[in-house]
């Protein structure tokens, strides 16, 4: 049997939309989640497995299932820009891994596949506030875009992928990517499925509304912490808003703290102008990972806000 892993967000889905474009894979299961949810390769099965292909989730937090799907004698392909750590040498394993600032799933994906759905790979930049690694597949295509709204959709998909739980999504990740695999570019899905489109920036609309408002528990000359309350449009809305503060204020760190049981869920971004260190920052908790540029923590207890906030203000003054 195959499996398909990939993180729910607009990298994941659009690196796997490439990915099955070019061969496709009916029968493979699919397994994903909300953002966060990135220790997905537990939910294989020790028997049965033929081939796995994992997109957009950090090879170091399922390490051991890596190392146990391998020893079963799958065949597993292992793309991903988030921290590995050591990657095993196998024969069956093909690891197309980058850590750069400017890389995301979806563009190592075209490049293996040489620019077969480019627009596709534009999307998952966009999604992933790569802005210039997106306008960069732009000037390489055949034919003008709309970019503006490939952007739109980019970040729209990114934001349904947030949530503490799947009850929190506008779309399950594993319908929506199913329901974009049916255009074989996000030009034609604007075109013939305007209301899932509609849809989506309707719903970011409303919360990016709502974000606007929150209190700033922190904000000087380099770093700026925002709170937000325990509601399901402030976990949606956690990431793309920590990407819109960035874009805002590109000198500056940003973490965005949502209020959830027991504690809080943290997005931080590095400052645009200096991409690293959200990942060093993230790491020294429990529950914390992610890139260089973008990372998070899933659970932060109360009592560790004042670590948290000094390990990023030590990152960056």
């Amino acid at each position: 049997m195959d499996y398909d892993v990939f993180n729910g967000d607009a990298d994941g889905i659009c690196a796997l939309i490439q990915l099955r474009l070019v061969e496709p894979r009916p029968e493979a299961t699919l397994i994903t989640g909300v953002k966060r949810d990135i220790q997905l390769l537990e939910r294989i099965p020790n028997e049965g497995v033929d081939r796995v292909a994992a997109l957009d989730v950090s090879l170091d937090k399922n390490r051991d299932d890596v190392d146990r799907l391998l020893a079963a004698g799958a065949d597993l392909f292992f793309c991903d820009h988030h921290f590995s750590g050591d990657i095993p040498e196998a024969a069956k394993l093909d690891a197309l891994i980058s850590q750069g600032p400017q890389v995301c799933t979806s563009a190592l994906v075209n490049g293996r596949l040489r620019s077969a759905f480019a627009e596709w790979a534009v999307v998952g930049c966009f999604g992933d506030n790569l802005d210039t690694t997106a306008d960069t597949l732009i000037g390489n295509l055949s034919s003008p875009v709309d970019r503006d709204a490939l952007k739109q959709l980019g970040i729209c998909v990114n934001y349904n992928a947030y949530g503490s739980q799947l009850v929190d999504l506008h779309f399950h990740p594993a319908d929506l990517y199913q329901r974009m695999l049916c255009h074989t570019s996000p030009t034609a899905l604007l075109q013939d499925d305007q209301d899932l489109f509609e849809t989506l920036v309707v719903a970011y609309e409303t919360d990016m509304r709502a974000a606007q408002s929150a209190p700033r528990a922190v904000e000087d000359d380099d770093i700026v912490v925002v709170s937000l309350p325990d509601e399901a449009w402030a976990r949606r809305v956690s990431g793309v808003y920590g990407n819109d503060l960035a874009n805002q204020s590109p000198d500056k760190a940003h973490a965005v703290l949502t209020d959830i049981d027991g504690g809080y869920l943290v997005s931080v971004r590095a400052p645009l102008n200096n991409r690293k260190g959200a990942d060093a920052v993230c790491r020294q908790f429990e529950t914390g990972g992610g890139r260089a540029a973008a990372a998070g923590i899933n659970q932060l207890q109360r009592d560790e806000l004042g670590r948290f906030i000094d390990a990023l203000r030590a990152q960056y003054i």
